[in-house]
C-alpha cells in the first residue's frame, strides 16, 4: 500500500476516537493528496497546540492560559460550579451557552471495573474551593451511566458536609425523542424527574 511513513500515519490516525482503520486510511489519503494545503497546516497546528495547551490548575479545563479563559472571566459566577467528567463536556456545555458559572473537570468517574477510585479523580481543587467558602451551588453534570451515578452519589456525600446546595442535571426524554424507542432506564429517569408545568 505505501511506505512505513504512510503506515505510521494511518496507525496514529486510527487511534483517534471515531476513526477506525478504514476511516484513518481515507483521512490519510486526503492529507497526502494535498500536503501543502491540508497536511502541513495540520502538522503546524498540532505542534502549536502541543506546545501551548495546558491544564487549568483551578478546574482542569484545557486552554493556552492558566487559569483558563472561563475561570479568568470576571463575568462568570465563580461560586456556581458545574462538575463534569471530561473536558469535552465543558466544550459541549459552552457550545450550548447554558452555564454562566465555572466548571470542574474530574478527569473520569469512579469505576470498580476499571479500577478507578477517588484518588484517581481531580478532586483537590474542587475540595479546596468548597473549604475556602463562597460556593453557592454545585451542579453534577455527569453521564447517565452506572459509573456516573456512582460518582454523583459519592460526590454528593462529600459535598453535603460543606452545606452547599447540590443539584444534578435533568435526565430523560431528549428533544425530538419518541417514547417507544427509549430504553427503560431513560423512561424511568424521565418519569422520576418530572416537574410541574
Amino acid at each position: 500500500m505505501g511506505g512505513p511513513e504512510i503506515e505510521r500515519l494511518i496507525s496514529l490516525l486510527s487511534r483517534l476516537p471515531g476513526l477506525g482503520p478504514r476511516s484513518a486510511r481515507r483521512a490519510a489519503l486526503k492529507l497526502l493528496q494535498e500536503p501543502g494545503t491540508r497536511m502541513l497546516p495540520l502538522a503546524s497546528a498540532l505542534e502549536d497546540a502541543a506546545a501551548a495547551i495546558k491544564s487549568c490548575h483551578l478546574c482542569g479545563n484545557l486552554d493556552s492560559q492558566d487559569p483558563c479563559a472561563i475561570c479568568a472571566d470576571p463575568h462568570r459566577e465563580q461560586g456556581l460550579i458545574c462538575v463534569v467528567e471530561q473536558v469535552g463536556d465543558v466544550w459541549a456545555l459552552e457550545r450550548a451557552h447554558v452555564h454562566r458559572g465555572v466548571y470542574h473537570v474530574l478527569g473520569g468517574t469512579l469505576s470498580a471495573l476499571a479500577g478507578q477510585g477517588p484518588e484517581d479523580l481531580n478532586l483537590r481543587p474542587l475540595l479546596g474551593k468548597l473549604e475556602a467558602g463562597g460556593v453557592s451551588e454545585v451542579i453534577l453534570a455527569l453521564g447517565a451511566t452506572v459509573d456516573g451515578a456512582t460518582t454523583a452519589h459519592w460526590l454528593t456525600d462529600r459535598i453535603r458536609s460543606f452545606g452547599v446546595p447540590i443539584t444534578r442535571v435533568g435526565q430523560g426524554v431528549p428533544m425530538g425523542g419518541a417514547l417507544d424507542v427509549l430504553d427503560d432506564g431513560t423512561l424511568s429517569a424521565a418519569l422520576r424527574g418530572r416537574r410541574p408545568v
